[in-house]
């Protein structure tokens, strides 16, 4: 499916991350267009966008939480990739029958991860990489629900997960940040791999079109531009 400006597109939940607008900016530098929308936007605010994957931000809350951001539950009916980040992979294993609870400790900084299970996301990555760890719960059991782990950690045994089938992903991480140098690679297979974005989005095309739209739709009459900051 493609936008509804005719663009190959990945949408991002936001659950109130620090980096969100960082994921945005990795995808984009991967010339992959993305849009980002708050987590509790309608399933038809969604579909307006007629995205190929979404991602589900990390985000302060805990799942476990009475109350705590969840995504519209038809999300999960569309039959699109789904990435979890952080707190996105720990609602990815909460509403599939898994557990999630407070760690030992909250784990902030570099981590070494291992790669213990094949799967698209990792595709041609090496089998240990440093990631970046900032979270004060994790995923302790799957429940039997098609996921299985695909990497681990020291402190994590479940710090990525897989159902390959329903293409379905997880990562404790953060693929976003710097301080995970491999994570740009690990979005690209996301996006490219998975979600099967072929076109090549760039801010020049983007320019181009927006123009394009703007003429097509106003014609010979009059626009009235505002614009912040």
């Amino acid at each position: 499916m493609r936008g509804a400006s005719g663009r190959d597109s990945v949408l991002i939940l936001d659950f109130g991350s620090q980096y969100t607008q960082l994921i945005a900016r990795r995808l984009r530098e991967l010339q992959v267009y993305c849009e980002i929308l708050p987590f509790d936007a309608t399933i038809e605010r969604i579909l307006k966008g007629s995205p190929k994957g979404i991602i589900l931000s990390g985000g302060p809350d805990s799942v476990h939480r009475s109350g705590s951001p969840r995504p519209d539950p038809a999300v999960f009916q569309l039959g699109l990739p789904v990435l979890g980040i952080c707190y996105g992979m720990q609602l990815l294993t909460t509403l599939h029958g898994g557990r999630v609870a407070p760690a030992r400790r909250r784990e902030y900084g570099f981590a070494r991860l291992k790669v213990i299970g094949g799967t698209p996301l990792f595709e041609g990555l090496p089998k240990t990489m440093q990631v970046w760890m900032s979270h004060g719960d994790s995923a302790k059991g799957l429940g039997g629900n098609g996921f299985k782990a695909v990497a681990r950690t020291d402190t994590a045994p479940l710090a990525a997960i897989a159902d390959d089938a329903k293409r379905l992903y997880g990562v404790q991480f953060h693929p976003e940040v710097a301080h995970t140098p491999e994570g740009a690679r690990i979005l690209e297979n996301f996006s490219r791999r998975i979600c099967k974005l072929s076109e090549r989005w760039t801010m020049a095309s983007f320019l181009e079109r927006s123009v394009a739209d703007i003429r097509r739709e106003v014609g010979s009459g009059r626009v009235i531009l505002a614009l912040s900051g």
